[in-house]
This record gives structure tokens, sequence and C-alpha cells, in this order.
């Protein structure tokens, strides 16, 4: 590696570090004071409050890594330029292509490091951060393994009033199955006071049970004390998964759940965008660079300045026209791969006829 790349390198990833404090210590100031009224309302303490931030982080460092990543480039490559660096190096013979290649190879990296962030750390910590929103803010209560209801095939439907998690119990359990032809009606329904699993047999025991069978000319009711559900595909921990939000689960999990939805007929549109918005979103940093380097390495009237305007507003168009793809996607007038990578991918066009445009 060149004196240059180090160089280059040691001071974009200094100013991607100081971005980012800065822009979690704006995001956690502003967050305080939309706040701070329900934590005194709801007499939250100081050790509460400052846990609550801590795992608030990674979803605010997942959020402005595109834009850190701008900011470095700009004020590293702008900072050259100004300074005549980047005129000493042209003269050179570096070009500003490979001038950038510094730049995409760490951000490259950075885009990866953020799929595993996003993907994996930020869901866990999110799993926190909603739990001291019910338990001390009070906003959306719930109670995890209660009051469950979900679609397990496409013609059988389940609901349960309490699953215990600890033992793998389920209470008031109610299994309605639908005829394939026609899913308006009912063909039998299960009531059980208990379902447990055996984890040996892998199936669901129902106790305390009545099965109704719903014919054409005639209804039967049967009563076991005891019954084996063979077909049922849900298992224990799909129950909490069910519970889960979205932002609350890992890349593994989300995929797990969006076989779930297509196996039991339902639409998982909004969770696939999700699943592929996070890979699309941790490459925003690549494409930012891509688009906002050339225009910050070249020395424009009005200076820095004028750059940062620029590329504030380049971000600010990339983020707005990002979610107006999901919203067309999620009404399913756009395919979900395609609304989450289709900002990525006109700014990746745009970046590219721009590039060769840009004075050498």
């Amino acid at each position: 590696m060149k004196i240059l790349d180090r160089y280059l390198i040691k001071q974009f990833l200094q100013t991607i570090f100081f971005g980012i404090i800065a822009l979690i210590l704006i995001f956690v100031v502003i967050d305080m004071m939309e706040n701070l009224d329900d934590f005194i309302d709801q007499n939250v303490t100081l050790d509460v409050i400052l846990h609550y931030y801590v795992v608030f982080t990674p979803e605010i460092i997942k959020l402005i890594t595109p834009i850190a990543v701008l900011f470095g480039a700009l004020f590293t490559a702008g900072k050259a330029a100004n300074l005549s660096e980047l005129t000493a190096i042209k003269a050179s013979g570096v070009s500003l292509f490979r001038f950038m290649l510094p730049f995409i190879v760490t951000t490259v990296l950075i885009c990866g490091i953020s799929v595993i962030f996003s993907g994996y750390i930020v869901p866990m910590a999110n799993k926190t951060k909603i739990n001291i929103e019910m338990n001390y803010l009070k906003r959306g209560i719930t109670y995890t393994g209660s009051n469950i209801f979900f679609q397990d095939t496409r013609t059988k439907i389940v609901s349960i009033s309490f699953f215990d998690i600890n033992q793998n119990i389920a209470y008031t359990v109610s299994i309605q199955d639908f005829d394939k032809n026609d899913l308006t009606k009912m063909t039998a329904r299960i009531d059980a006071r208990s379902l447990s699993y055996d984890t040996l047999k892998k199936v669901w025991t129902a106790k305390d049970v009545v099965r109704r069978s719903f014919g054409l000319l005639n209804q039967k009711a049967e009563y076991f004390t005891e019954l084996d559900l063979n077909g049922v595909n849900f298992l224990p921990g799909d129950l909490l998964t069910k519970q889960q939000k979205p932002e609350e689960m890992n890349l593994n999990e989300l995929n797990d759940f969006i076989k779930n939805q297509q196996r039991s007929g339902n639409d998982p549109t909004n969770t696939l965008i999700e699943y592929h918005s996070r890979f699309a979103f941790a490459a925003a940093s690549l494409i930012v660079i891509l688009f906002g380097l050339p225009i910050s390495a070249n020395k424009r009237r009005g200076g820095l300045a004028v750059q940062v305007g620029i590329n504030i507003l380049v971000a600010f168009i990339y983020l707005v026209f990002m979610k107006i793809s999901q919203a067309f996607g999620k009404n399913g007038a756009i395919n979900p791969v395609l609304t989450a990578w289709l900002a990525n991918l006109l700014f990746l066009a745009a970046a590219l006829i721009n590039l060769p445009r840009v004075r050498q």
C-alpha cells in the first residue's frame, strides 16, 4: 500500500468516526427532547434512560453510516482540493479514478461490516429497546406469548390464548380448517384446553380436546382426553417469532419468517422488502461515495460550503426516493427485491454516467 493510500484512508476513517459521533449526539439530543415528557411522566430512572440510549445507538449508527461516509469522503477530498493537495497528486500522474480507489476499497469493507451490523447486532439491540419502551414508557404494551393468532397453512388458522415459554405449553387453543376451494367455508375445528410439544416425537399433543367436523349434510363432534396433532407445521420457536416485529429479527429469523408466510399463504411482500433493504441500505455507502466523491474532488466556486450543500441535497433526494419506492413496493406495484434496490440502482447509474464527465 502506498503512503498516499494510507494517508487518505486514515483521514477518511478519522472523519467518518467523528462524523458518526457528532450525528449520534445530535440524534440523542433530539430524541431526548421528544421523550423528556414521557420519561418524567413515567418516573423513569437515570440508569434506565442511559440503558435506553445505549441500545438505541446501534439503530442510529445503522441509519447515519451512509451520511457519515459521504461526509468523510467530502471533507477528505474537499480539503485536499482546497489545499491544492489534489492538484499535486494529479500532477504526479495519479488519475482521479486512482485517487478514488482507497475510498472505494474502504467503503466496500464498511458495507460488508454494515450488513452484519444491521442484520444481527441492531435487531438484538432493538429487542431490548422495545422492551424498555413497553415496560417503562408504556408504548405498544403486549405480553409475550399472549393472544397469538396466525395462519399456519393456506387453509389452517391457529389462535392461542397464552403460551408458556419455559414449558412449551399453549393454553386455550383453537385450530380451524377451511375448504381449499372455498376459504370462507370451515370444514373442521379443534378446541383444546392445552397444547404441549413433545420434543422426542416432534409433535404437538392436545389435552381435553373437542374435534368438530362440518359436512354438507351433518356435523360431528368428538371428545378426546389426549390427541396428537400431525397436521400442524408451527414449532414452539415459531410462536415467539410471530410475536416479534421485523426490526427485532435478524437476517436468519427474517428469512425463516418469510418462508413461514409463504407456506401459510400470507403475503410476504413487506417482510421481503425489509430483508433485502438491509443489504441495499448497507450498500448505500458505496453508492453515495461513487456519486459524491467526484463532485468533492474538484474545486468549485463557493468552496467546501457549496460541496457540502450539493452532497446534503443528494443524500436527501436519495433517502426520499428510497422511501417513495418502498411505499410503491408495499402496495404491490414493484417487485420486493427491485423495491429495496431501486434507489441504489438509479443513483449508481447516475454516478457511472457522471464519472467519465468529471475533469481528470
